[in-house]
């Protein structure tokens, strides 16, 4: 029985570090700014097979470094149909960081990151080929917040994702 407390006291601890860690966030295009990417594009309908978009286009040249938002660790590296090479970071917050639409990937599955490494390189693999490179970036709640939900469509998948637009403008 103290086997089971001792271990959800750990988790728990664990839980309240990941949130106590700061998010040093950077524009996750070398060299882009404000400019480069819609803020009316998050949760935008309709949206391809997704129905919304739950997260900014930044555009720029084919072969621009991807870097990190921020501090974390790399869950996955790969390829997904409609992602195309794509790069997963858990970050402070306990906030997963997604990287799409790449061209190369220069990061590995556990690597530690930090905010600005370089990651990746700016493409259009997945569903974004033919159409003009850029990085789509997400980021999503592990633990939610239903207090977020809306009407909207999708509305209660709010709960978990964050505009990653306002993210990079309040820093």
């Amino acid at each position: 029985m103290k086997k089971k407390y001792l271990f959800a006291i750990c988790i728990l601890v664990l839980i309240v570090v990941g949130y106590c860690l700061p998010e040093r966030i950077v524009i996750p295009v070398a060299g882009a700014s404000q400019r480069d990417w819609n803020p009316k594009s998050f949760w935008y309908e309709p949206w391809g097979v997704s129905g919304v978009h739950k997260g900014i286009d930044i555009f720029g040249k084919t072969g621009t470094d991807v870097l990190s938002t921020t501090d974390g660790l790399v869950l996955y590296t790969g390829q997904i149909r409609l992602g195309g090479n794509v790069v997963l970071v858990l970050g402070p917050k306990w906030h997963l960081h997604y990287f799409a639409h790449l061209n190369t990937i220069d990061t590995s599955i556990f690597s530690v990151v930090a905010s600005g490494d370089k990651i990746a390189s700016l493409g259009d693999s997945g569903n974004a080929k033919g159409k003009p490179p850029h990085l789509h970036y997400s980021v999503v709640r592990m633990i939610p917040f239903p207090w977020k939900t809306d009407r909207t469509s999708q509305g209660y998948k709010k709960a978990f994702y964050l505009d990653p637009g306002k993210m990079l403008t309040d820093r």
